[in-house]
């Protein structure tokens, strides 16, 4: 139970790496805010989820690809916990289109949501901290996408590689706060939003030929944001933790 007595705050939980971080960070004893969009389907069955662990989670529907979102989300969060202990931002919007004809406007939407909705919770949930003076954890989910250039992707893919340096930075600048600052890169992972973009036999076929051998799942990433976000990761900030099995070597 290395996280007991500690209140993390996860934004996109309710299904997929989010949830998987969520159940992750639970089991592990802390207290989990989840959070995820107005009206979203899936948050009540991630409630569910972290209750059968035995965690005690905390719903609250907020958009966090907007400031007045995020502000909402640590508002409300702040009249049921007294602090926020660990954060983990994992906001994302990806949609994929040729070069040629991306959408400007979807292009622009895409850097808010992913890199820019980031910042703002991450800014928000950090002076929070300063002015606890306890320290804390922040961990980003960013992807695989933020090294290799994968086509029709050009977005999400900058968007990425921006949220990498922006951690980087905002590690930098949190270190007198003893607030360490961490980024994760998910490579290929099996969830609910890939499985509805391939048919499962392709889901299966591909996880065969990766260096794994396998999809990676939710609850990889969980792992590794529960060792980030815990006092055994004392000593780890403005690092990149690559968890995909390898898969960024696949074609080397």
């Amino acid at each position: 139970m290395k996280l007991e007595g500690k209140t993390a705050l996860i934004t996109g939980a309710g299904r997929g790496i989010g949830k998987g971080c969520a159940l992750a960070l639970a089991r592990h004893g802390a207290k989990v805010i989840i959070n995820d969009r107005p009206d979203s389907p899936d948050l009540e069955l991630a409630v569910a989820e972290i209750e059968a662990v035995g965690g005690e989670p905390i719903p609250i529907e907020s958009d966090v690809f907007s400031r007045e979102g995020c502000e909402n989300l640590l508002r409300k969060t702040l009249l049921v916990v007294d602090s926020v202990d660990i954060l983990v931002s994992n906001p994302a919007l990806s949609v994929r289109q040729n070069f040629l004809d991306f959408d400007p406007d979807l292009f622009e939407r895409i850097i808010q949501a992913t890199m820019i909705g980031g910042f703002h919770m991450s800014q928000l949930v950090a002076r929070h901290m300063v002015e606890q003076q306890k320290g804390g954890k922040i961990v980003f989910i960013s992807s695989v996408h933020a090294e290799m250039p994968y086509r029709t992707a050009v977005a999400y893919n900058a968007a990425k590689a921006g949220l990498n340096h922006m951690a980087k930075t905002i590690a930098r600048e949190l270190v007198p706060h003893k607030i360490n600052v961490n980024i994760i890169e998910p490579g290929w992972i099996d969830t609910d939003g890939e499985r509805e973009s391939f048919p499962e036999i392709d889901i299966e076929a591909q996880g065969a030929t990766l260096p794994w051998q396998r999809l990676g799942t939710p609850a990889d990433i969980g792992n590794a944001v529960a060792f980030l976000a815990s006092d055994d990761a004392d000593y780890i900030t403005g690092t990149i933790l690559r968890v995909d099995g390898g898969y960024i070597h696949k074609d080397t």
